[in-house]
């Protein structure tokens, strides 16, 4: 089963100002792909209005209704997108499903050492340009020194994966230097360890306490379907509709990055998504 490079992500950008845009993934699935479409989404400051999965397993297709900024840089997103999902080598330019998919590889972290003058509005600056490097910034500390000066460690992880290059943390420097004009004394870039990478990263699990609640694996025969209620949130999980699927529904107050937090929590725990269905 083949498909075009091309055809891998398409979007369909609106006509109409304040209308969302439509963007269609078709690719091999895996678990934790739809939280990993999510997680570039919000990256690009765009608002997930409405989505739509479905998959048989190995094979998915997945449709996203966003609102975007007028700035968006959709070709570098479409790329970042197409890079996400599973393929193998790009042979006449046709990706094949490969079942034997590998984990993938943790980031490199690396720490982003920043000694400059302070001024007001700086680390927003600072944290603006490395977003727009596509840096993820995975921990920060700012020390101020009486004299004016400042000291920023940033913990960074780098999306296209070349900060370890010397070209890339040129880039970065002169982007620094661009928005904050003469007033960097020093900068360094330099990959860290695994302990202190580790260090700097916040688990991204639920508290056990509500975790246990919520995703509780082993469901006994005897309750088919669990029900929890609280501030007016809803989760029901259902067991009795399918011997091989569990329904999980879910009502709650709408925001900005919700279908990432439910994607991001159910690829936690190895939970493969069949299908999708936002109202």
């Amino acid at each position: 089963m083949g498909i075009l490079h091309d055809d891998v992500v398409l979007i369909s950008q609106s006509d109409k100002e304040g209308e969302p845009s439509v963007i269609t993934v078709n690719c091999p699935d895996k678990t934790g792909l739809g939280c990993d479409l999510c997680r570039i989404l919000l990256f690009f400051g765009l608002s997930i209005v409405r989505g739509d999965v479905s998959t048989d397993g190995k094979w998915c297709y997945i449709v996203f209704w966003v609102v975007c900024k007028p700035t968006t840089r959709w070709e570098l997103l479409k790329k970042r997108l197409v890079e996400a999902c599973p393929c193998c080598s790009s042979a006449s330019e046709i990706f094949f499903y490969r079942s034997e998919l590998q984990p993938p590889k943790p980031p490199d972290v690396f720490l982003l050492k920043l000694c400059c003058y302070d001024r007001k509005g700086l680390l927003h600056d600072v944290t603006e340009v490395l977003c727009n490097l596509e840096l993820n910034i995975k921990k920060v500390k700012v020390s101020t020194i009486p004299d004016g000066t400042v000291i920023d460690l940033f913990f960074v992880t780098d999306t296209r994966e070349l900060l370890h290059t010397k070209i890339r943390q040129e880039e970065t420097y002169k982007a620094l230097e661009d928005i904050m004009q003469r007033i960097v004394i020093n900068f360094n870039i330099e990959k860290v360890g695994p302990e202190i990478a580790a260090c700097s990263q916040a688990s991204p699990f639920l508290p056990s306490g509500i975790t246990e609640d919520i995703f509780h694996l082993e469901v006994s025969n005897e309750l088919p379907s669990i029900s929890l209620t609280s501030n007016n949130v809803s989760v029901v999980m259902d067991n009795s509709l399918s011997p091989a699927h569990t329904l999980v529904q879910i009502v709650c107050q709408d925001h900005k990055g919700l279908l990432y937090d439910i994607m991001r929590t159910l690829k936690d725990y190895s939970i493969q998504l069949c299908k999708i269905i936002t109202i």
